[in-house]
């Protein structure tokens, strides 16, 4: 049985657990449309930039590609995603504007209020793909109360390589049993329990936007199910 008490830290996912990154995409496409002039349908680019993330990770883990950081990735899938729908005519310096995009996502309407309660009584991290300098600009962008930043990059892992969350406990001076991982993809949850940690799935329904289905509770393998961060926060005490 699970026990609340036996855990010290709770590492987050951050794109789609912690913050929205489907509106945050199309609210900066829509800006760099007013900077150039060049028209697209950016919900449809956000999305196919969105399916584009786990192949361009899997290319590194597989050892396809060498380690290359989440910013680097994201550019040259933006670039995949521009051209099949021709638009060739936004330039280098917006592309790499477009790409800081990821930087600049608002949050889940409780996920600072859920972070703060939560941080009262554990150590509270970010525990994502996106490299460092995202991270940092990222987390002071939407306010974002954590209280350390662990990213891919720290361990040359993508999620769910087994290094990064085994990483993550080791960076925290805790045992993986003593950490919780908190997302609301069921994938990295059951990685994250196969190394050791415990998980907690919270359900983020408008994730992926109208028309497509977004992860759902009942999460039964993950020791707690939550329907946001204030409702695990009160589950965990807190």
């Amino acid at each position: 049985m699970f026990e609340p008490g036996s855990v010290r830290a709770l590492t987050f996912d951050v794109f789609g657990t912690t913050v929205d990154w489907r509106s945050g995409v199309i609210a900066e496409g829509k800006r760099i449309e007013a900077m150039t002039g060049v028209h697209a349908d950016w919900a449809e680019v956000a999305d196919a930039w969105r399916d584009l993330y786990i192949p361009s990770m899997e290319r590194v883990r597989r050892g396809d590609q060498p380690w290359t950081n989440f910013d680097r990735l994201h550019r040259m899938s933006l670039d995949q995603v521009l051209t099949a729908r021709g638009l060739d005519a936004i330039d280098a310096g917006a592309r790499e504007e477009l790409t800081r995009a990821w930087e600049r996502l608002p949050p889940w309407p409780d996920a600072v209020a859920g972070l703060e309660r939560l941080g009262r009584r554990f150590s509270v991290a970010t525990l994502s793909n996106g490299n460092r300098s995202q991270q940092t600009a990222l987390v002071a962008f939407a306010a974002l109360p954590f209280q350390r930043l662990l990213s891919a990059e720290d361990f040359r892992h993508y999620k769910p390589d087994p290094e990064i969350y085994l990483g993550a406990a080791s960076a925290l001076g805790l045992e993986p049993g003593q950490v919780m991982m908190v997302a609301a993809h069921k994938s990295d949850l059951r990685a994250a329990q196969e190394a050791g940690m415990r998980a907690a799935f919270v359900e983020r329904p408008l994730e992926k936007g109208p028309g497509r289905q977004s992860e759902l509770l009942p999460d039964p393998p993950a020791d707690v199910q939550a329907r946001d961060f204030v409702d695990l926060a009160k589950q965990l005490g807190c």
